[in-house]
């Protein structure tokens, strides 16, 4: 059980820019900072990023996100390659190393394979100064194999290595009430709040509210506090994880 254990988990919409999907420097230099003063303050994170099929469409030219597997899968492996080369350089600023793991569906169904993640990331855990930055395998993720998105990798991820949290970061403050417009603080019950999502995202972009809301109800029901919060305000990771920022928290069943 890890027990302190926070994972951040960012959408492409907080890591590009919707007008082309290309990666949004400035908002990953953000993110990147407050990482890492989570890190110096010595809570434990794995990163959890969306944005390799977003910046691999620019790559190629495509002006939307692409219908076809084939071609989603050759963005996947040019993103990629493209994204850990920026958080190695930026998180390389704050003398932080990263680690990339690639996992499909199939890698958690299987005990054994679940197992070598467990024992991996247990181990760069121990390591104060390595940050470990997990993405969904697309360029191998056919429908059988995929988790459907990065929020329901995350906290299927959070649930096989015992995490006490997760925060998933994106373009808005927290979940909506569609009667006040506000954002709201806290929700204890999942199922009361499910109809309130809107299916708004960017193109460059794989899911929306709803998906997030599945997401937090595997979490929750797993005892995983969640929350919904803004990624580009990412200062404020510190301020949720003690309960003084603005996000949406759900909290778990006992």
């Amino acid at each position: 059980m890890q027990s302190d254990l926070t994972i951040i988990k960012a959408g492409t919409g907080v890591l590009t820019r919707e007008e082309d999907g290309t990666l949004d420097r400035a908002a990953l230099v953000h993110l990147a900072a407050a990482i890492s003063d989570l890190m110096n303050a010595g809570h434990r994170c794995l990163f959890v990023s969306s944005g390799a099929v977003g910046s691999g469409v620019s790559a190629m030219g495509l002006s939307e996100y692409p219908s076809d597997i084939v071609t989603r899968q050759a963005c996947a492996a040019v993103g990629q390659a493209r994204l850990m080369r920026t958080y190695t350089s930026l998180f390389g600023n704050f003398d932080i190393s990263v680690a990339q793991i690639l996992l499909t569906a199939g890698d958690m169904k299987t005990p054994k394979r679940a197992g070598y993640i467990t024992n991996t990331l247990t181990r760069l855990l121990e390591e104060p100064r390595i940050l470990p930055i997990i993405n969904e395998n697309d360029t191998v993720a056919i429908r059988e194999l995929s988790f459907g998105d990065n929020d329901m990798l995350s906290v299927r991820l959070a649930n096989l290595i015992g995490a006490k949290r997760v925060i998933l970061l994106t373009s808005v403050d927290g979940l909506i009430d569609p009667e006040t417009q506000e954002i709201i603080p806290e929700v204890y019950d999942i199922d009361s709040v499910l109809h309130h999502a809107r299916d708004d995202k960017g193109k460059f972009s794989m899911g929306g509210m709803s998906s997030k809301l599945e997401a937090v109800k595997f979490a929750v029901e797993a005892g995983i506090e969640t929350h919904i919060a803004n990624g580009r305000r990412p200062r404020r990771l510190v301020d949720i994880i003690e309960g003084k920022a603005i996000s949406t928290k759900f909290i778990p069943h006992a």
